[in-house]
């Protein structure tokens, strides 16, 4: 059989193994199903401590997969014999032994038992450093294969515009090129150039498309947004993973976009993403996703008609939808009516085999099962996940040069609901033999005898703006009410006694994450009050963020003579903070979203202009813009030179100079601003950036090729094209702050 020989060519191996397969076969090659439901006690199922046996009831797997298998299982997250032995099922009781694809969370580390805990993708976007975030991915990519896990649902590749949606954490910010450099990295990481190696995953970047920027704020809302927006802002990162990355799935978003909803529309799916950015693998729906199709938008009355609007559209694989056996009955009858043609399903069925060819599943289906003990949260991820929270330390004010912490400081309040409970961010790995060290602890082992430290949480993050309001339980709004301000006043009176405040504060699972979206941006709960009250006394003090947005800290910053913004950093965030507190670490960390001047009026760098930007309340615009972030150290920009080698490529170079005392990291960011454009461009696009280290009193030479792409625009006759003109080349440490400056002209 042609389907079993590896010599020979891929395709010809699929089309071999199509003609074989039965309709329900084909038809099964579309569904997933939860390791879950083939246990005795799903319930009570913990995949990294079942027995060799692993506690499968035969029976019920009998029944639930049949001789026809199933295309994909998720939830096995465990040891590779949890994975060997489902894939064994596949393999040697189906009729075709087509093996399945099993599919697993990764989007900062392995979400199950054990996996290293990196930092959130909005703290690796603000390392600016490419290569660290490959690093990062190859790790990831290792720990997921090594237990048994062939594809990632990961990365989130969306462009964030909207502050207020809770995933922003899980995206690379706001900028269309950071995002696309930060995904095309990561893909690169953990598919390693060969997704048949057994240290690689396949990945499935999310969520396809435009997904970041919901009406409201609110999850799976609307987006608002015309067509030339969405090819020059939220387009190019995923074109970039299929054609520069190796990218082969993609994940439909829950939205949808000018009344066109992404899980059943054939101009996104077929038109857009399949034939115009070559997705090469298939689309998987978002979990529940066909389901909102009749349920949230409308468009159908029953599951069937869902199903069948999705799967003609261009969808290929369902999500959780629907139960193993519902959504293949439900397809086979679509088929069997004539709803679906077979051609169709033929199309989505060899997405399907073509990504389990060019994993090697036929030739290697089993994972080994003893090398993932010396991968998973190995010592040398643990050090890769300490240098990305380094980096990702970012330093938006700090005057007096109160930070790092003075040898002459011999007592620190640290105060704070986060100053000793470490937060990691949303779908991050757990640890039962663990413990997420606290940036407490961190300070007390770096700092031993030598400086007492009094912690205090002062407050909780998730206690409300006001008293507990209970409907006729008004003492018990009392009681609750004096709780809180004597936690506030017992933090008040520990800093009144110490040299230095410290207080660290942000948000949680509760207030950052998916589901969890937020109408405005101040800090949650009683910590602005919190800091306002320890500002009183008059003492230096450090605002240490542990964040998952940009958040209005228009208040505590004009109180706080520092501010650190942490972001969730990891297992090894706290260590980072530390470090960086204490001059060991030079923050060199830059704002991949904006930080707004007010709650109420959240921008991002690159909107479009126009508005006449006044309110009432304040003036539209950046307390800290994108890119912004501050060192130990400073730093000289000289000698901006740009050489033409051809009518379109340019070589743009200029020299970068510590002239500081201490050694450190700069990120250079090179901005380009649009003269003579057919259509509105913002004021600045960033275009190229990097990440230099520098001794002190040392120069380099930086130098960044522009080319086509960096110039080019989809533009009023919506095609993609570079009209003649001025471009002005911006050389900056900033979107805002701006050092040198050119002109360059394109005929």
């Amino acid at each position: 059989m042609d389907y079993k020989t590896p010599s020979l060519p891929t395709e010809q191996r699929i089309e071999d193994l199509l003609s074989r397969m039965t309709l329900e076969e084909k038809i099964a090659q579309l569904s997933i199903f939860y390791a879950q439901d083939v246990v005795s006690d799903p319930f009570g199922a913990d995949f990294s401590k079942l027995p060799d046996d692993c506690g499968f009831d035969d029976e019920k797997w009998k029944r639930k997969i049949g001789e026809n298998g199933a295309g994909f299982v998720c939830g096995a997250y465990g040891t590779p014999k949890v994975a060997n032995r489902l894939q064994k099922f596949f393999v040697e009781h189906t009729r075709l032994g087509i093996p399945g694809i099993f599919v697993g969370e990764a989007l900062h580390g392995v979400s199950g038992p054990r996996g290293t805990i990196f930092p959130v993708p909005l703290a690796l976007a603000a390392t600016f450093d490419t290569g660290t975030v490959c690093q990062v991915g190859r790790c990831i990519g290792s720990e997921a294969r090594s237990l048994g896990i062939h594809e990632i649902l990961a990365p989130n590749l969306d462009v964030s515009r909207e502050p207020r949606f809770g995933r922003v954490e899980e995206t690379f910010g706001e900028d269309t090129y950071l995002c696309t450099r930060m995904g095309v990295s990561i893909i690169k990481g953990e598919q390693k150039g060969d997704i048949s190696r057994s240290d690689a995953v396949v990945t499935e970047p999310k969520h396809f498309c435009m997904y970041a920027i919901p009406e409201g704020g609110t999850n799976c809302g609307t987006a608002r947004v015309g067509k030339r927006e969405v090819y020059n802002t939220f387009l190019p990162v995923f074109e970039a993973a299929f054609k520069e990355a190796g990218a082969y799935n993609v994940m439909a978003s829950y939205n949808s976009v000018d009344g066109d909803v992404m899980m059943c529309s054939k101009e996104y799916l077929t038109q857009i993403l399949k034939d115009e950015l070559g997705c090469p693998g298939y689309v998987r729906s978002d979990w529940g996703g066909i389901k909102k199709i009749k349920e949230r938008h409308k468009l159908a009355r029953t599951d069937e008609q869902a199903i069948c609007m999705a799967l003609n559209n261009g969808l290929d694989v369902q999500g959780i939808d629907y139960p193993h056996e519902v959504f293949a009955a439900t397809v086979k009858a679509l088929v069997e009516k004539g709803k679906l043609p077979l051609e169709r399903l033929n199309d989505s069925v060899r997405r399907v085999l073509r990504v389990k060819f060019d994993l090697g599943l036929f030739e290697h289906p089993y994972t080994e099962e003893d090398g993932w003990q010396k991968i998973v949260h190995s010592t040398a991820h643990q050090e890769v996940s300490l240098k990305a929270a380094r980096q990702a330390m970012t330093l938006l004010k700090n005057e007096n040069q109160v930070l790092p912490i003075s040898k002459e400081v011999a007592s620190i309040a640290l105060i704070g609901p986060s100053s000793n409970d470490q937060k990691i961010g949303g779908y991050s790995s757990t640890h039962e033999d663990f413990e997420i060290p606290t940036v407490y602890q961190e300070l007390q082992k770096a700092l031993g005898d030598t400086v007492r430290i009094h912690q205090c949480d002062g407050c909780a993050i998730t206690q409300g703006n006001q008293a507990f309001a209970v409907k006729g339980q008004e003492h018990l709004n009392r009681k609750a009410e004096k709780e809180i301000q004597d936690q506030i006043e017992e933090a008040v009176s520990t800093a009144s006694r110490c040299d230095l405040i410290l207080v660290v504060c942000g948000d949680n699972l509760e207030t950052s994450s998916e589901l969890h979206d937020r109408s405005e941006l101040t800090l949650y709960g009683r910590q602005r009050e919190l800091i306002l009250k320890l500002a009183r006394l008059g003492k230096p003090m450090v605002l240490v963020l542990q964040n998952g947005k940009g958040l209005d800290i228009s208040e505590e910053s004009r109180v706080c003579d520092a501010v650190l913004v942490s972001w969730f950093a990891g297992e090894q965030g706290a260590r980072a903070i530390a470090e960086t507190l204490l001059g060991r670490n030079n923050p060199a960390g830059r704002l991949p979203v904006s930080f707004p001047k007010s709650s109420t009026i959240a921008p991002y760098y690159c909107a479009l202009p126009g508005g006449d930007n006044k309110f009432l309340e304040g003036t539209y615009g950046s307390l800290y813009p994108f890119g912004h972030g501050l060192s130990y150290t400073s730093f000289l920009y000289s000698d901006l030179q740009i050489c033409k080698t051809s009518r379109y490529t340019f070589e743009v170079s200029f020299h970068v100079k510590n002239t500081g005392s201490v050694a450190g990291d700069e990120v250079p960011q090179l901005y380009i601003s649009y003269y003579d454009s057919s259509i509105v461009t913002p004021d600045v696009l960033l275009k190229r950036f990097c990440r230099i280290f520098l001794c002190p009193g040392e120069t380099k030479r930086v130098s960044f090729s522009l080319n086509y792409d960096s110039f080019k625009l989809y533009n009023i006759d919506r095609r993609w094209t570079v009209e003649p003109g001025e471009f002005r080349i911006k050389i900056g440490k900033s979107s805002q702050e701006i050092c040198l400056e050119q002109s360059l002209f394109i005929d």
